[in-house]
């Protein structure tokens, strides 16, 4: 090893004792449950945007001005007071992210479920009693404190616990609960929109997922690496003895994790300057970087948020836009449910690059469609056949996306660093997603009014952009156990240079 990244002497020790145990499924299945409150917001929020009386009580100029703006369909929606509604959880979820690096590394992964759960439910009671903006605002933004709280937590728990052969499948896992959530989401909209109280149902209902996550992680053992970090070494090596079954030789997986503890515990520089000014850490910086960035900048993540508000501009009315919105999220699930079945199997970059040309064909469809039928001006109306066939290919990206960026954004960073940036990495992953998300929420609506059907031209252009430097700087993880990651980097073209010394420092561990 050098400058604590672990590299194996004979290659990746695919030979750690344990399978898939109940113990193990059962940890996994309620960590990946954390996406849940993470999908079921970003599903309610646009759905509720759209609904009349939500609308009448606390932006009735936002009505007033689609009353103005009809003759142009782009800008239907364009109001910054209204983004402002669905951003601003962002905001609070940037914050609690960057705050639960240390309280992640302090309390353990368990912890931290627990309060992103029970900051989830707080926000979930006060949005959907809300009676004034103030009170809006203040429970979007405790919302957001559960968010940033269990988008840093459940993707390390469930890298940390699940076995190497199963890792994508099992860390995927969170991103197909975000989609149960965005679905589920899309339906209570459905079933909501024509009742005048509907949005307070919608709003209040983010309290039961927060509930499963809280009452789940109550039963929840802290990950081996958590709690070896917390000095707790006996306790660790019980819970790796649990996951991986009663009759598992555990010695050689628990000794790599101990060493690899070990090794954080002897730097002296904190985490973050680490990943920043250490030469050997300058891969997992950059992906640290470009993996959310460019997870947000495929437009299917705030898509998700506001299609039916998309399908509306193509001349959907208000219930047959919120039955688009249940589509394209069945679609993503479904997306999601084949992505797990082959992860592991064919590997991380073949279905970067599937979906990856997938969306980029989707995005210009929707832009030629949109261009042609409804123009520059957005004075024209979309013939019916013409906005289906867009409801199509927006189903179809979202496709691409679930066996792709979708639960690989969360795969990838959950497993490239090693325990002693895990918490860093992770957290940056999160904070510059979050970031990312508040920046695209607030100014969606105001570049499909501005930018109108070049928007998807735009999303377009950056995902063969981020499939290109997929191609060729992200290295191949499938089945490499976390302790042994170093070595993908070292027989990487590119970033063996920068962790080349490594192998020969006579420090090697198996």
């Amino acid at each position: 090893m050098a400058g604590g990244i672990m590299v194996p002497s004979d290659g990746p020790a695919a030979g750690y004792g344990g399978g898939l145990t109940l113990s193990v499924f059962m940890s996994c299945l309620v960590a990946a449950s954390g996406g849940l409150i993470f999908g079921y917001d970003i599903g309610i929020s646009g759905g509720v945007s759209e609904m009349e009386p939500f609308l009448k009580r606390f932006f009735p100029h936002v009505l007033k001005r689609m009353a103005e703006t009809k003759g142009n369909e782009y800008c239907l929606y364009d109001s910054q007071t209204l983004t402002a509604f669905t951003s601003s959880l962002y905001v609070a979820g940037l914050v609690a992210s960057l705050v639960a690096s240390r309280v992640t590394k302090a309390m353990g992964r368990q912890a931290v479920m627990l309060m992103g759960g029970a900051l989830f439910f707080a926000g979930g009671a006060m949005t959907g009693a809300a009676v004034n903006i103030a009170m809006l605002i203040v429970g979007r933004m405790l919302l957001g404190f559960g968010i940033g709280f269990t988008n840093q937590a459940a993707p390390l728990f469930l890298a940390e616990m699940a076995p190497s052969q199963w890792r994508g499948a099992f860390t995927a896992g969170f991103q197909f609960f975000l989609a149960l959530g965005v679905l589920i989401a899309n339906l209570t909209n459905y079933a909501t929109a024509n009742v005048s109280w509907g949005w307070r149902l919608s709003l209040g209902l983010a309290g039961a997922p927060a509930i499963v996550i809280f009452i789940g992680a109550l039963f929840l053992t802290d990950t081996p690496s958590s709690l070896v970090m917390r000095g707790q070494v006996d306790r660790a090596r019980d819970a790796l003895l649990r996951v991986r079954g009663p009759g598992a030789d555990v010695d050689a997986e628990f000794k790599d994790i101990v060493r690899a503890v070990e090794v954080a515990r002897q730097s002296e520089d904190g985490a973050f300057r680490r990943m920043a000014t250490r030469r050997e850490y300058r891969p997992h910086l950059v992906l640290a970087v470009a993996v959310p960035m460019f997870f947000q900048l495929t437009g299917v993540v705030v898509l998700a948020f506001f299609s039916p508000l998309v399908f509306r501009t193509i001349g959907f009315g208000s219930n047959a836009a919120l039955m688009g919105a249940v589509i394209l999220g069945a679609v993503n699930l479904g997306s999601l449910m084949l992505s797990t079945l082959v992860i592991d199997r064919y590997g991380r970059k073949v279905l970067f690059m599937v979906g990856g040309i997938q969306m980029i064909i989707c995005h210009v469809a929707v832009a030629w469609i949109m261009g042609a039928k409804i123009g520059k001006s957005g004075e024209a109306a979309m013939a019916r056949p013409y906005a289906v066939a867009v409801l199509v290919f927006t189903c179809l990206n979202s496709a691409g996306f679930g066996w792709s960026w979708g639960p690989l954004g969360w795969v990838v960073p959950s497993e490239i660093f090693p325990v002693d940036i895990r918490s860093a990495g992770q957290s940056m992953n999160v904070s510059i997603g979050l970031c990312l998300t508040f920046v695209q929420t607030q100014s969606f609506l105001a570049m499909l009014c501005r930018f109108k059907y070049a928007t998807f031209a735009f999303y377009a252009a950056w995902v063969a952009i981020m499939t290109v430097f997929i191609a060729l700087f992200l290295p191949e993880t499938k089945g490499i156990p976390l302790e042994s990651m170093g070595i993908v980097w070292v027989r990487h073209w590119y970033w063996k240079r920068f962790v080349q010394n490594q192998g020969n420092s006579g420090q090697t561990s198996t």
